[in-house]
């Protein structure tokens, strides 16, 4: 039976290995959100007899399950037990990766991938829940910058750590390797991670969870299948005209219902909704930029998979360094001037990019030193995002803030993937790639104007 840690008890305990466990998490989480877009073309040589399409839902099942199931299992994780639906994630997650790795059939390996995506689903939101349960009001924003910039680190090192593995080890290994990582998150968790109270309310609205996980999968379906075709496609028209309706639904039993899923009252804390609004555009331009790149790598400057991983490996590093550099001073420095700075700063260097780039590669004059910059601006945003949106929330809702902060990445994600590929197409060769950068660059601009709403002054109370 799981020990129970009251607040007080926390607080006399040691966060770190907490905010360990929870990292690792956070980490394998996104990584795979990444890693396997790099082994796309080794599982298609594998399984010669299966269509395109069919193959893309290796990516897809993930994606869509992992992006629809975070608002309903961050509300479940605040009311039976933060520690519980984390090692039960956790658990999913390692049997996904397993299936995936020893998958004999397409089938196989997209049912595992979509065991995964429950799994990261549960774990994601309740790791969150956990952290914040652990650190005092005045440190809250450096763990929750911290943990955000892991989760950050995962995406961006997706590519990189997948070229590796697939260039030496085979595509599987982009799957095992996720085993022994799952097998000591559990471990730890086991021996260091106390469960944290469970909340005596009301039981929220079940049915909205069911309509609101409808809703998402349906645009990330939508969007995903847009990439392959467009969106002019009459399933994918149908599947955004369903998003529309069920997420009505949601609404309406959201200011009716005595116990909403997600309490109207949420929206209202200012900080949370433009952290929201910001983390969807961001996510949008920084999913999109990672695609862009190493497409213009491969197809541009005719690099190998590994070649285009090693020279994408700089970003990832530098944003790792800046996020635990900065998350020490977001309170000091204040949630707005880094929200604006860093989204701008972003925008700024993919234009300069967009034009110094030519078809000649120039990876050390031109390449890395602008890699080594953009690095230093999404450690600035990425991890300040992460922590303005749970920083007003009352304890009781930090899972669900959570949850719904990563599903508004997870669906600017999708949105800016989407239409950086539909953009791409309409020039050939560099102009494509230069017209993906100026999408981009506008995308990240519009997440430092929202910015420019979030309070000037960030304390519990802010609205």
């Amino acid at each position: 039976m799981s020990q129970v840690s009251t607040p007080s008890e926390n607080r006399s305990m040691s966060p770190w290995p907490t905010f360990v466990v929870t990292a690792v998490a956070a980490y394998i989480s996104t990584l795979d959100l990444s890693i396997v877009n790099v082994a796309f073309a080794e599982i298609a040589a594998d399984f010669p007899e299966v269509s395109r399409g069919t193959i893309s839902w290796v990516v897809t099942a993930y994606s869509i399950l992992f992006g629809s199931l975070l608002v309903v299992f961050g509300r479940l994780a605040d009311r039976v037990g933060r520690k519980k639906l984390f090692q039960i994630g956790s658990l999913l997650f390692l049997a996904g990766s397993v299936l995936c790795a020893i998958a004999p059939t397409m089938g196989m390996l997209i049912a595992g991938r979509a065991v995964q995506g429950v799994g990261g689903a549960i774990m994601t939101p309740a790791s969150l829940g956990l952290l914040l349960s652990v650190f005092s009001l005045e440190r809250r924003s450096q763990a929750v910058a911290w943990n955000g910039a892991v989760g950050a680190l995962g995406v961006a090192s997706g590519p990189t750590l997948g070229a590796l593995f697939v260039d030496t080890f085979g595509w599987r290994s982009a799957f095992w390797i996720n085993v022994p990582i799952c097998l000591v998150v559990v471990l730890l968790a086991a021996r260091y991670v106390k469960e944290t109270p469970r909340i005596d309310s009301p039981r929220p609205d079940i049915g909205a969870s069911v309509f609101v996980t409808l809703s998402v999968a349906s645009l990330v379906w939508g969007i995903s299948r847009a990439e392959e075709h467009s969106f002019t496609d009459s399933l994918v028209v149908s599947l955004f005209v369903a998003a529309v309706i069920f997420g009505v639904v949601v609404v309406k039993r959201t200011i009716s219902h005595p116990v909403p899923l997600m309490p109207p009252a949420m929206f209202t804390v200012r900080s949370f909704s433009v952290a929201n609004a910001a983390t969807f555009l961001f996510g949008a331009a920084f999913s999109a930029n990672i695609l862009n790149n190493v497409l213009f790598l491969r197809s541009e400057w005719k690099y190998s998979v590994l070649e285009a991983g090693l020279y994408s490996v700089l970003a990832p590093v530098i944003v790792a360094a800046t996020s635990f550099a900065i998350g020490r001073h977001i309170s000091r420095i204040g949630f707005r001037r880094l929200l604006v700075g860093g989204p701008i700063l972003f925008a700024v260097l993919v234009l300069i990019g967009a034009f110094i780039f030519t078809e000649s590669p120039t990876p050390w004059s031109k390449w890395l030193p602008l890699m080594f910059v953009l690095g230093i601006s999404i450690g600035l945003t990425f991890p300040t995002l992460s922590a303005a949106t749970v920083h007003s929330l009352p304890p009781t809702l930090f899972s669900l803030g959570g949850a719904i902060n990563n599903t508004s990445r997870q669906i600017g994600s999708a949105v800016g993937v989407a239409l950086v590929v539909t953009i791409q197409t309409t020039s050939d060769g560099l102009a494509g790639f230069q017209r993906g950068w100026y999408f981009i660059a506008t995308c990240s601009a519009l997440a430092g104007v929202v910015a420019l709403m979030q309070p000037h002054v960030e304390n519990t109370n802010s609205r």
